[in-house]
């Protein structure tokens, strides 16, 4: 049996690229599973449908500014760490360890490196995360979503793979014909989707409860609002309005029923559009680490014509103007070829372990 070790998280978006690598290399009967993640973290529910041995572990936050938690996840680390150890020392030694980033994958690497395996990492945003650049360090081979990114990383190990997409993203049939109760073939309002990533956004709920009258009377919507922020928004829910914590599997067929889109611009949701050639409006997270989602909406913006707004330029905007300036700017798709990054990955990942 080949063994391979998957690890990475803390969010959807350091998730979703390992999950769809999981998906391609299940089918292959040759191959054992693991996943290395938090005990409570967002990784463990997400590949919970999968034939995967998932080992949870302590894990601790890495951060760039004085905090004083930064001395407790210190320790959490640490535990992390041997816990990785005693994993992976159980391992034949010719296990690959592919780590897709999130403050879980340090303590993994590091362990990887110790027990001798050998290590893939795939950096998913335009810039680079700190958790990353700690574990390249200790890879073999460093992947990247976006060529601007190949800078950041040895070049002697660093290649441009792309961003692994999900195969439904290259299929332009709907695998889901309904959500909740609407038809996503409805023609008789247009779709408008809504997503702060699998955590929601309080500023994006905001922005649209103010205006859901109005938005209403125009199209059918469906907004992902967040764990934390269901309760208040499903007492608004009706037949043009549906409300959800997270969105699974239906979310690319949403993607390409939706009209509009308004996202934040995690590195997963951009490229999934990108690859549909779905011309969006991106609100990048201000704090996001080093701006990186600024960058992420950036390249829709070059590619597809995205329309890319501030935080602070939302200030002085309200859903209705923000959809008159998406509907009346210039569409241009200058789209560059598709990059088969899932296809080249699995492979890398078959000749690691052939």
């Amino acid at each position: 049996m080949k063994n391979i070790v998957f690890t990475g998280g803390g969010s959807g978006g350091h998730v979703m690229p390992a999950i769809t690598l999981i998906k391609e290399l299940i089918p292959r009967e040759d191959y054992t599973i693991h996943y290395i993640g938090g005990r409570n973290s967002i990784e463990k529910n997400l590949v919970a449908d999968y034939d995967v041995v998932y080992k949870p572990i302590f894990t601790g936050k890495l951060r760039r500014y004085f905090s004083i938690e930064n001395f407790i996840d210190i320790f959490k680390i640490f535990l992390g760490m041997i816990q990785s150890f005693f994993i992976l020392l159980k391992l034949p030694k010719k296990t690959l360890v592919f780590s897709t980033g999130g403050f879980v994958s340090v303590p993994v690497v590091v362990a990887a490196k110790i027990t001798g395996k050998k290590i893939y990492i795939h950096e998913q945003t335009s810039r680079v995360g700190l958790a990353n650049k700690i574990c390249s360090k200790f890879a073999d081979k460093v992947f990247v979503s976006f060529e601007e990114s190949l800078k950041f990383f040895p070049n002697h190990k660093t290649h441009f793979s792309g961003y692994p997409i999900r195969k439904e993203c290259f299929d332009s049939s709907l695998h889901f014909e309904k959500f909740k109760n609407l038809n996503l073939k409805d023609s008789t309002k247009e779709l408008l989707f809504i997503t702060g990533g699998g955590n929601g956004s309080l500023l994006l709920n905001n922005l649209i409860k103010d205006e859901l009258d109005f938005l209403k009377s125009k199209y059918n919507i469906i907004h992902q609002v967040g764990k934390a922020f269901i309760d208040e928004y499903q007492q608004l829910a009706d037949e043009s309005y549906i409300p959800v914590a997270f969105i699974g599997e239906e979310i690319v067929d949403i993607m390409k029923a939706a009209s509009i889109i308004i996202s934040r611009a995690g590195a997963g949701t951009v490229c999934e559009l990108m690859a549909l050639e779905k011309r969006s409006i991106f609100i990048p997270l201000k704090i996001a680490q080093k701006n990186e989602q600024y960058h992420n909406a950036m390249e829709a913006n070059k590619n597809l014509g995205s329309l890319v707004l501030s935080e602070d330029e939302l200030k002085n905007l309200n859903v209705k103007t923000i959809l008159e300036t998406f509907e009346g700017s210039q569409y241009q798709k200058k789209t560059a070829p598709k990059q088969e990054a899932t296809a080249y990955l699995v492979e890398q990942i078959e000749n690691s372990l052939s």
